[in-house]
């Protein structure tokens, strides 16, 4: 209806003002949009409730255009908005500009999705059948809740047929011991059972026959007396031991739920997943039984990570946690410690296996000690491998107590190890003696040292500064190293001797982050070698590729050769 006739002669709407935002009949319109007025510029249109605006204007300044859009804040600004600090350094666009970009987009996505309907379509399908199979599934799942609630029912049927029995034998038993008291105290009744018979028995009058028959009848009547005094009841007849607790029974069924996939911690399943390091997915095991597994074939020096998800009736669970397998950058080196080279019995003790050795003061330093107030001397003792390396690269790892006051680990060639280790001057200065041979100043040039050592003790790693750090100076106690540093002594220590580059490489075992690396004279065979000044430790890692399980080894795993090599 027309909002501008006076009642009552309203007349129906016929045009709509889009300027005026009201609707007018054909007379009324003319009469508020006079010829030669700006009104008669107003745009017409039908009539509507709904009057959309003909331009939009800011909201905090009503009589503002939106002209500007802010792409930091996402929004429509007029020019006086554009001015405020709050969009100082953003970048904003022309309305115009905005309108064309997202314009573009809006039709490039449109285009994108045109020219996959064939995907729409596969996808609808798919979730078409996913519905028809939920469908047979949920009534699958019915049927086994069914027979799962119909079997419990069963159980407890055939449970409380049982405990029924056995209610009813225990009141049989007991109706019995009640029923034979009550038959032995009705016998003693005035005109009844025992008492009768007695009666007639005292009216006897042969001597003989009485006493032959009153023996018996007065064993009787002096029990049936104790009884009559004592008297007590046969049988429980509270059948107090047949109560029953069903109280755990009832919390388990109102705790009755469905399974759930994969629960961690109760898995009877595992398969493996192996991730690269770039991300790729690799292959994955559906056919891992049980919570073990050896994966063998790995690469060496690569990094393989590893997640586990189990599964029981209700399918499988979430992936755990990623859990990093560092492979060792060379083939492991299995060896023991000698125990017939260079020990001295009273300061070196070697554990079972000869993988351990501890360094204790022997009864010379102690008796030494007794005699003195003054420090005493500290010797220094060396244990080498039982072999010696001859070619290749080579990975071992050993582990070296917290505590020990020092302990150096490394590499050296046999014979100038013997040759040093058992002069009696200070092996921390081998080159000051005139005799050891190597007093020509060779050390001192551009060949590699006859061994090569890493100094810890204390909780602390002594590292010289830098990395590829030549050991010409290392050996030598660091002397010519201004400024090495220590760091916290790793849980495991890692060795890799690559013979063939005369380089030898130490590793924090458990992430086998490189740690330092030396250089070593390889001209003849080398071995691993331990040194131990006062007190101290280690023990040879056992690490798993040297293991021999006696037990049936468990499944086996192959990771396929496509993991990331550190060394590149």
């Amino acid at each position: 209806m027309c909002g501008f006739c006076k009642p009552p002669q309203s007349l129906e709407a016929t045009k709509g003002c889009a300027d005026c935002k009201s609707n007018f009949c054909n007379e009324c319109f003319k009469l508020y949009h006079p010829w030669g007025t700006p009104r008669a510029q107003h745009e017409h249109i039908l009539p509507t409730n709904n009057f959309r605006p003909k331009v939009l204007t800011c909201t905090e300044h009503e009589q503002e255009r939106l002209l500007w859009f802010c792409r930091n804040c996402h929004k429509l600004l007029c020019p006086l908005c554009k001015l405020r600090r709050v969009h100082h350094g953003h970048k904003v666009l022309p309305i115009a500009q905005a309108y064309q970009a997202l314009k573009d987009k809006i039709i490039k996505e449109i285009n994108y999705i045109l020219a996959n309907q064939e995907t729409v379509q596969n996808q609808i399908s798919d979730l078409e059948s996913t519905i028809s199979q939920m469908e047979v599934n949920h009534l699958l799942a019915q049927e086994q809740l069914t027979h799962c609630i119909r079997e419990l029912g069963s159980a407890l049927a055939e449970r409380q047929g049982a405990l029924a029995l056995a209610l009813e034998g225990a009141r049989s038993r007991t109706w019995e011991a009640l029923s034979a008291q009550v038959t032995e105290r009705r016998g003693l009744l005035e005109h009844a059972g025992l008492m009768a018979y007695t009666q007639e028995l005292l009216k006897e009058t042969d001597a003989p026959c009485f006493v032959q028959a009153a023996r018996v009848t007065h064993n009787r009547l002096v029990k049936a007396i104790e009884n009559l005094q004592c008297f007590s009841l046969s049988a429980d007849p509270s059948f107090r031991h047949f109560q029953l607790d069903a109280s755990k029974e009832l919390k388990l069924v109102s705790s009755l739920e469905f399974i759930r996939g994969g629960l961690f911690g109760r898995l009877c399943f595992y398969d493996m997943k192996e991730v690269e390091r770039t991300g790729v997915i690799g292959a994955m095991w559906d056919d891992v039984g049980g919570t073990n597994a050896v994966i063998d074939r790995l690469e060496m020096d690569s990094v393989y990570v590893l997640r586990v998800r189990g599964c029981n009736k209700a399918g499988f669970g979430e992936y755990s946690e990623e859990v990093y397998l560092h492979t060792p950058p060379a083939p492991v080196l299995s060896f023991s410690l000698d125990s017939r080279w260079g020990l001295h019995a009273d300061r070196l003790a070697l554990g079972k296996g000869q993988t351990y050795a501890r360094s204790v003061p022997g009864l010379s330093l102690l008796q030494a000690a007794d005699r003195t107030l003054t420090s005493c001397h500290l010797t220094s003792d060396l244990l080498v491998a039982d072999l010696a390396i001859t070619q290749g690269r080579h990975y071992w790892a050993c582990s070296v107590e917290p505590g020990s006051y020092l302990v150096k680990v490394g590499v050296g060639q046999e014979a100038k190890l013997q040759e040093w280790f058992h002069l009696p001057q200070d092996m921390a200065s081998p080159r000051c003696d005139p005799d050891s041979g190597h007093d020509s100043g060779a050390e001192d040039g551009q060949d590699s040292p006859p061994f090569c050592f890493l100094t810890m003790g204390m909780g602390k790693i002594l590292l010289p500064k830098g990395h590829g750090q030549t050991a010409n100076s290392h050996y030598s106690g660091h002397a010519n190293l201004p400024n090495p540093h220590t760091a916290p002594l790793p849980p495991r220590l890692g060795v890799c001797l690559d013979f063939d580059k005369g380089r030898v490489t130490f590793y924090d075992a458990h992430s086998l982050r490189v740690l330092w690396e030396g250089h070593v004279d390889c001209s003849a065979p080398v071995c691993p070698a331990f040194c131990f000044i006062g007190g101290g430790a280690l023990q040879l890692q056992d690490l798993v590729a040297n293991r021999s399980i006696e037990e049936p080894p468990p499944r086996r795993v192959t990771i396929q050769s496509r993991a990331t090599n550190l060394g590149k």
